[in-house]
């Protein structure tokens, strides 16, 4: 008697969830190798496992050093995994479908929709095409401006240095293999720190806004037409909060670091300038230090907190909450204050189903910040500011550190390792299941009654 067969049925959120689970277990499994370790012996799976989490989640945090830890087949496993984690392992996958001229079924289309969250099937194989190429170029640009640096201080190997540091830029994975501190030696290289917040903010700000601003430049050579104006809604809170919050933060951490003696008191004014942007921008989810997290003061800290937490730009590189959702919130925020009804920005009403996504992100975003900063608590007996710093950094797929990550046991690392899943896919998981609505889930409803709020 033959045994039926049974049919694994996936909806499009619980493939994109297993694409990364089965990314990181491989990359688990192949970093576990004595091949990948710089001494021949084999790291502790746990920090296999976790410097795995940390390539595919794009976030950074490690627990051994990236520069002698691994073997150079080990740091070109971690920098297929951060490619993979920063693109999306369905992107990756449809990449290669496309390279074989392999046809792109409806069920693929609906995974890559999902996975860049877009509002339409559409033109997916376009954009997808133009997301691996723009990524390669942006990517191959920064490699040969590190090189103007690396390779004179390193010879041949600061090529692979330079390709290293450009895609962990651009995929704001904050990973590097050049020094245990990050880049604190290069705090005063104008072309370092240029270079890595250039491929930070074009990895952050999100495919969409790309293709956005080219098509307004296109249209404009030929009509004449003003840039700014005809950007789409997405396009011009994405970019105007971007620069907010980037000059903001700077002007923070350049007011609140400026005399302090563990960071840039002995700067010049110009010095001061550039560490204080480099700070503001690494802290959108990049996770590249040039001033040590932990010499920071409390105020610089706390400010980071706030910028990790808010991170990049939808449909790009970078994690966070997004730029986007939290102008939707605040705006309508103050909508409601000012007891309006609609929520608008830029002369544009925001869709309600959009605030009730901007708000759902928050509060699970919040939610797993604050459950991992308990149990993290339970498991050290850190300062609490080093713990929310460490899990805002995992939540937000950051990696910036108060020199915490190295000192984690096996359940803190659990912990982190976890959050880091969860941050990264966690959010996108929730603004997916927004989208998948029963067919009877507006025939009926509950009856309304009226709540004292506030």
């Amino acid at each position: 008697m033959m045994r039926p067969k049974i049919h694994l049925h996936l909806s499009t959120t619980q493939t994109i969830l297993l694409s990364f689970f089965l990314a990181i277990l491989a990359g688990s499994l192949l970093l576990a190798l004595p091949i990948s370790a710089a001494d021949g012996k084999p790291v502790s799976y746990i920090d296999a496992l976790f410097t795995a989490t940390t390539s595919v989640c794009v976030t950074g945090l490690v627990t051994v050093p990236t520069v002698s830890a691994w073997s150079v087949f080990g740091q070109a496993v971690i920098l297929i995994l951060i490619q993979i984690g920063g693109l999306g392992v369905i992107t990756i996958l449809t990449g290669l479908l496309i390279g074989l001229h392999r046809r792109i079924g409806i069920g693929d289309r609906m995974l890559i929709q999902d996975a860049f969250n877009l509002n339409t099937l559409s033109g997916i194989v376009k954009f997808i095409r133009k997301v691996l190429i723009g990524t390669f170029v942006v990517e191959g640009l920064g490699a040969l401006l590190y090189m103007t640096v690396f390779v004179p201080e390193y010879g041949i190997r600061g090529i692979w240095i330079s390709v290293f540091n450009a895609v962990s830029a651009f995929c704001n994975a904050g990973m590097d293999i050049l020094a245990e501190d990050s880049l604190c030696r290069y705090a005063l290289n104008p072309m370092v720190n240029f270079v890595t917040c250039i491929l930070v903010v074009f990895g952050g700000i999100g495919y969409i806004v790309w293709w956005d601003v080219i098509r307004v430049m296109k249209n404009g050579r030929k009509r004449n037409t003003k840039l700014w104006r005809d950007l789409t809604l997405h396009s011009k809170i994405a970019l105007s909060v971007t620069g907010l919050l980037i000059l903001a933060g700077a002007a923070a951490v350049f007011v609140f670091e400026y005399d302090n003696p563990l960071t840039m008191q002995s700067y010049t004014l110009p010095e001061k300038i550039m560490a204080s942007l480099f700070q503001s921008v690494t802290t959108r989810t990049a996770g590249f230090a040039t001033i040590p997290q932990q010499d920071l003061t409390n105020a610089s800290a706390l400010v980071s907190l706030l910028l990790m937490f808010i991170g990049g730009s939808p449909v790009g590189t970078a994690g966070g909450v997004k730029t986007v959702t939290v102008a939707v919130l605040l705006v309508s925020a103050f909508a409601a204050i000012r007891n309006r009804e609609d929520a608008s920005l830029f002369g544009r009403a925001i869709p309600k189903h959009a605030i009730s996504k901007a708000v759902a992100v928050v509060c699970m975003s919040f939610l797993i910040v604050f459950l991992s900063t308990v149990l993290l608590s339970v498991c050290t007996e850190a300062d609490a500011l080093d713990i929310a710093y460490e899990t805002v950094s995992a939540t937000a797929t950051v990696g910036l550190s108060r020199d915490l990550t190295a000192s984690l046991g096996i359940w803190g690392k659990l912990i982190i390792i976890v959050t880091m899943y969860f941050g990264r896919v966690g959010p996108i998981s929730l603004v997916i299941a927004f989208h998948t609505r029963r067919e009877n889930s507006n025939l009926i409803k509950d009856p309304t009654e009226e709540i004292s709020v506030g």
